[in-house]
């Protein structure tokens, strides 16, 4: 996807009201709602979601790619007071799915099979990251995903906290 000019997606919905700035072309309004709709109703289903994710908010979203913010409490923190690995690890997870359902809208998004982290920076309690989950391929039985986590750092994406792959079983049986 090419990245040229700096975009400001205005979203109203309860999820988001703020503008946010992205270097991506305006959100696809249907997208966009489908996300919102599906995390709300998928995240209260899944306890893991719930607790860790129910305050993620999907800013932006186009086919196979999706952009949302988070604001980190003492839930998402290890021992150290850091944004704890396995947290990171369930965003992965989590966002891996979401960008597989925005690429066509679908309710079921597979299972995983291989999912892989990276920790590059820390994050703290406070601090608001910004998860960017992309589709590399969806095929026949399998779905490639990628996923960045940045700080937030003066209302605009920073550092680079983690990234990760997400491989999952989608075909349809």
């Amino acid at each position: 996807m090419e990245h040229r000019n700096d975009h400001v997606d205005r979203v109203n919905s309860p999820e988001s009201t703020l503008p946010i700035a992205t270097p991506f072309p305006p959100s696809e309004q249907n997208i966009l709602t489908y996300l919102q709709e599906y995390c709300r109703t998928r995240t209260s289903k899944s306890p893991i979601y719930k607790f860790l994710l129910s305050d993620a908010s999907i800013v932006h979203a186009l086919r196979g790619h999706f952009v949302s913010r988070l604001l980190l409490t003492p839930a998402h923190l290890n021992s150290s007071g850091g944004l704890h690995g396995s947290v990171t690890a369930t965003i992965i997870d989590w966002a891996g799915g979401l960008a597989i359902a925005a690429w066509d809208c679908r309710d079921n998004t597979g299972v995983s099979v291989d999912i892989n982290v990276s920790y590059v920076n820390t994050a703290r309690e406070g601090d608001e990251i910004e998860i960017e989950g992309l589709v590399e391929k969806v095929g026949g039985s399998l779905a490639f995903t990628t996923v960045k986590i940045f700080k937030v750092e003066e209302g605009k994406r920073g550092k680079l906290v983690a990234t990760g792959r997400h491989t999952k079983f989608v075909r349809q049986r």
